[in-house]
């Protein structure tokens, strides 16, 4: 299991990172990214919180990777781009942009400017247009199938356009709570829910493997 998106009490989950690693590696997860929610009052705390905090427990977890990223979340389009840099500069890994979902009051252009910056992951991007999809396979973004309850509604919409229009996908819990985190085999049926093949699946969790090194086959 790899997923690119998780919490910790750094922002609004409820574990310190050390425990949410800890309960993932329970899990069976082979890697993992702390991806907390920041903007422009937080970004470079969270980040080099985390950096810091990955590169300490480095190998402490045994084969398990965790890797720095963070989720610009509820940011002004405009300032999205400024913020997906300064992130990479912080030392985020991999850099999420908080997307347009449909359970939540995100500023209408958010997706796009997300994509426009090139972020790794735009994360549960709601009823995306196509022709963002368009622009995210062309660019190289990948679109999130979420696990988060609500989050979620909107997978099946996210990966019929992502497989029209040849548009990567990832897997993200969004996960938050001790129970937030699935099983690989929990998030495959996730994954198949939104209409997902075999694979299709296999495809996304080869794509979230590709951010951790020595990951062997996903």
């Amino acid at each position: 299991m790899f997923d690119l998106h998780t919490h910790s009490l750094l922002s609004d989950g409820a574990l310190v990172p050390a425990e949410l690693a800890r309960r993932c590696q329970a899990q069976g997860y082979r890697a993992l990214v702390i991806s907390d929610h920041c903007d422009p009052s937080n970004l470079e705390f969270i980040v080099v919180t985390l950096a810091r905090f990955c590169e300490t427990v480095s190998g402490a977890y045994g084969e398990m990777q965790i890797l720095p990223g963070c989720e610009i979340t509820h940011v002004p389009p405009v300032l999205i781009g400024d913020l997906v840099e300064k992130a990479r500069e912080a030392g985020a890994e991999v850099v999420l942009v908080h997307g347009e979902t449909i359970v939540e009051p995100v500023v209408e252009g958010t997706n796009r400017a997300a994509i426009e910056a090139g972020c790794d992951v735009l994360a549960h991007p709601g009823l995306i247009k196509p022709e963002d999809v368009q622009l995210a396979a062309e660019m190289g973004v990948m679109l999130e199938i979420s696990g988060r309850q609500g989050h979620s509604l909107a997978n099946g919409h996210v990966a019929r356009l992502a497989a029209k229009h040849s548009a990567r996908l990832t897997f993200g819990s969004d996960g938050h709570e001790p129970g937030d985190y699935p099983t690989r085999a929990q998030a495959e049926r996730i994954a198949r829910g939104a209409g997902l093949n075999d694979e299709q699946i296999v495809e996304m969790f080869r794509n979230n493997a590709g951010f951790f090194s020595a990951a062997g086959s996903a």
